[in-house]
């Protein structure tokens, strides 16, 4: 297979973009089940639901786990559980776009320190004018307790590419996520549980947690997990500046949250740092050292 494409046939930033797409129409679909069971309850139902369909589609071969890899599995899971619980926490108190610019700032900066080049360090600095300029904390009306959320949730981003990205080397397809889904799950149960028993839970609810657990984590992550491998870090950091701009869109098409002029300048800036941040970066295919799947094979 050619070098240059993925183990799907598709080339690895075509999957992060689909991933990107993915991640955030499935958050914007969560706003109405978490008027319901609230932010945690919906983060730990869309974690349960991830679980059970990627153990059904995977079927990751336990015995065949090596010690060594626990920790990074283990963190990878608690990382991703309260990445999304944070980000949903943020996205129902500011708009989703808004969310995501400030979430970038995390694997943003993280692209930064990995580059070789110290100047690349700026570009963190540029995108905090464009997330001043979105939250405009000169207004009164700025919820800064959203703005932590976000910023919670961008640290956790910035700690996922990373371990996902080491994950990714050493499982096959997404034997890897099918591991640290159910850790994710287990993590978020002592918030998300409390919330989805005291909310108002509707018969709906599950089946759309459902829906919405195969969209992210099910699909998107797992795309990432797969693009990554093909990507450095500094090549996937810099392809996700785009992701603020798709999170202004979901929420304008899906959720009519229509930004102010000066808030889409702010989503620019923050998308022109990403951007100008990195070059680049393709890697090579790592030698995976892997959980075998009962059911599924990687082929490169």
């Amino acid at each position: 297979m050619n070098s240059r494409r993925s183990v799907l046939g598709l080339p690895p930033w075509m999957m992060a973009i689909a991933a990107m797409l993915a991640v955030q129409l499935s958050n914007a679909l969560s706003v109405p089940v978490i008027d319901q069971v609230g932010p945690a309850g919906t983060a730990w139902l869309r974690m349960c639901f991830g679980a059970v369909f990627l153990w059904l589609i995977a079927r990751p071969a336990i015995r065949s786990l090596h010690r060594t890899e626990l920790p990074a599995l283990l963190a990878l899971g608690v990382v991703t559980g309260f990445m999304t619980t944070f980000f949903l926490s943020a996205v129902e108190r500011i708009p989703l776009g808004t969310a995501v610019a400030i979430e970038f700032l995390g694997p943003l900066t993280v692209a930064g320190i990995m580059s070789k080049r110290r100047r690349a360090l700026v570009w963190p600095l540029f995108a905090f004018v464009g997330v001043l300029l979105l939250t405009e904390p000169w207004q009164a009306s700025v919820d800064l307790v959203g703005v932590g959320f976000a910023l919670a949730a961008g640290t956790c981003w910035g700690l996922y590419n990373l371990l996902t990205q080491h994950v990714g080397d050493r499982f096959s397809g997404i034997s890897g996520l099918s591991l640290t889904i159910p850790v994710a799950a287990l993590a978020t149960l002592p918030v998300g549980l409390p919330q989805v028993l005291g909310g108002q839970f509707t018969w709906w609810v599950l089946p759309a947690a459902a829906g919405i657990a195969l969209i992210t984590p099910v699909i998107a992550f797992g795309l990432e997990m797969l693009a990554l491998r093909r990507m450095t870090h500094t090549a996937f950091g810099t392809l996700l500046s785009i992701e603020p701009a798709f999170g202004t869109i979901i929420g304008l098409l899906v959720l009519a949250q229509t930004p102010s002029v000066l808030q889409i300048v702010g989503v620019a800036i923050v998308v022109a740092a990403g951007a100008a941040a990195q070059h680049g970066g393709r890697r090579d295919a790592p030698v995976t050292t892997d959980l075998p799947s009962s059911t599924t094979k990687e082929t490169t």
